[in-house]
C-alpha cells in the first residue's frame, strides 16, 4: 500500500512538473500569437474590398502555394499561432491594380503594409491594453519590383529611381519604428540574391510592362538592407530566403523554400526565449 502511494505521489509530482513547464513554455514570446504582413511571399490569396479584388481574387499559382505565412503554421517548434494580414500583390503604399497594356488602373486594390500591421494589431488587442504577440513578421514587397507594383498605368510606368527607393524605405522604417512602439519587434527578411531568381521569367508569365534589372535590384536589396540595420536597431533583419528555388513562375518560392524560410525564423524565434 505504502509503495502504491509512493507510486501515484511521485507520477503526481511529474505531472505537476509537466504542467509548470507547459506553462512556461506558453508564457515565451515565440508561443505568443506570431504577427505577420507583407506581399505573396507571406500569403498566397490577393485581398476582396467589398466583393472586388486585384486580379479577380486568384491565388498564387491558383492556390498550389505555401506562403510563408502558412508554413509557419506547421513548423513544430512554435504552436501554429499566426495572425496573417499579408496580401499577394501588396506593396509598402496604398495602390490600385494596374492591369498589363491597360491605360487606366482598376477599382480593385491592396492596402498597405501599415493598415496591414494596424489590422493585424486589433486582432491581438487585449482588453487591459498591450497586445497579445511580440513578433511582427515582414517579407519583401513588390515595390519597384515590376510595372505592376508602381500604381499607376503600365504603360506610363518607369523603373524605380533611387528617391522612389528611399521612399520604400522610409515607409518601412516608419512601419518598424511604428510596430517597436506598441511593443512588438519586427522582424524584415533579406531579399533573396536575383540569381536565385528568373524575373525575366516573371515577366513574361505575368505580362508585365517591365522588371527591375539585376542592377537595381542589387541596388534595391542592399539599400533595404543597410537602412534598416542604421535606422532600425531594435528591428531584426534574417536572411531566411538564403537557399531559394522558385516555384517555376521566376520570383515565389517553392514549398520546400518556404519550410525552410520557416524553420530559420522559428529557430531563431526560440532561440531569443532563451
Amino acid at each position: 500500500m505504502q509503495l502504491k502511494k509512493s507510486t501515484i505521489a511521485a507520477f503526481s509530482l511529474l505531472a505537476m512538473h509537466g504542467a509548470m513547464a507547459q506553462h512556461e513554455l506558453e508564457q515565451k514570446p515565440s508561443q505568443l500569437p506570431l504577427l505577420v504582413i507583407g506581399a505573396s511571399y507571406s500569403e498566397a490569396k490577393t485581398p476582396f474590398h467589398n466583393g472586388i479584388a486585384p486580379q479577380g481574387g486568384r491565388s498564387v499559382n491558383y492556390g498550389t502555394y505555401l506562403s510563408l505565412g502558412e508554413a509557419l503554421t506547421r513548423d513544430q517548434q512554435l504552436p501554429g499561432f499566426v495572425i496573417n494580414e499579408a496580401q499577394a500583390g501588396a506593396g509598402t503604399f496604398y495602390r490600385l491594380q494596374c492591369p498589363p497594356g491597360s491605360a487606366t488602373c482598376s477599382a480593385a486594390a491592396w492596402d498597405s503594409y501599415m493598415t496591414e500591421l494596424q489590422q493585424a494589431l486589433k486582432r491581438v488587442a487585449l482588453p487591459a491594453g498591450g497586445y497579445n504577440a511580440k513578433y511582427l513578421v515582414v517579407t519583401i514587397s513588390n515595390d519597384c519590383l515590376h510595372a505592376g507594383a508602381m500604381g499607376v498605368p503600365q504603360p506610363t510606368s518607369t523603373p524605380c529611381t533611387a528617391e522612389d527607393m528611399n521612399a520604400t524605405v522610409d515607409r518601412l522604417v516608419a512601419l518598424g519604428n511604428f510596430a517597436i512602439a506598441k511593443g512588438i519587434t519586427p522582424i524584415f527578411d533579406i531579399y533573396p540574391k536575383y540569381e536565385d531568381l528568373d524575373l525575366a521569367l516573371f515577366k513574361s508569365s505575368a505580362g508585365v510592362a517591365w522588371v527591375i534589372d539585376e542592377q537595381g535590384y542589387n541596388t534595391l536589396r542592399d539599400l533595404v538592407h543597410s537602412r534598416l540595420a542604421a535606422e532600425l536597431p531594435g528591428a531584426i533583419q534574417l536572411d531566411i530566403w538564403r537557399e531559394f528555388t522558385h516555384l517555376g513562375d521566376g520570383l515565389h518560392p517553392n514549398p520546400a523554400t518556404a519550410r525552410k524560410a520557416a524553420h530559420l525564423l522559428a529557430t531563431h524565434l526560440r532561440q531569443l526565449d532563451e
